[in-house]
């Protein structure tokens, strides 16, 4: 059993990070998921839904699109390492969730990324 609040165990799981335009995993976006993989699977009961996010630039529809298949990349490279997909659930926010507002090249990279959310014990 589990004894941390969800919001604690939220932040057990690390985003991965996309370039601009681009819904591929990088090579340190593996090692990240690889990461999340392990502390999926010490906790098997969990369900997790992953949101797919966007810097500014681009149109809404474009994006929206572009975060669907970042959030659908993470959830199939967690899968192809063992993660019951029936445990993860997507979802795009696009640009509308930014995490930094800053319009600066560094800020749209923290916003291009998926992120992880416990949804479920």
């Amino acid at each position: 059993m589990i004894s941390e609040p969800l919001t604690k165990l939220s932040g057990y799981l690390n985003p991965v990070f996309f370039d601009l335009d681009r819904a591929d995993i990088r090579p340190d976006a593996k090692d990240v998921l690889g990461q999340n993989s392990e502390f999926l699977r010490k906790y098997p009961t969990l369900k997790v839904t992953i949101e797919g996010h966007c810097d500014e630039r681009g149109t809404r529809e474009y994006n929206m699109a572009l975060g669907q298949r970042r959030a659908s990349a993470a959830k199939e490279y967690l899968a192809s390492l063992g993660i019951d997909a029936s445990r993860l659930t997507i979802v795009s926010f696009g640009k509308e969730r930014p995490f930094c507002a800053v319009r600066s090249e560094d800020c749209w990279q923290k916003n291009r990324r998926a992120h992880f959310l416990v949804t479920a014990k």
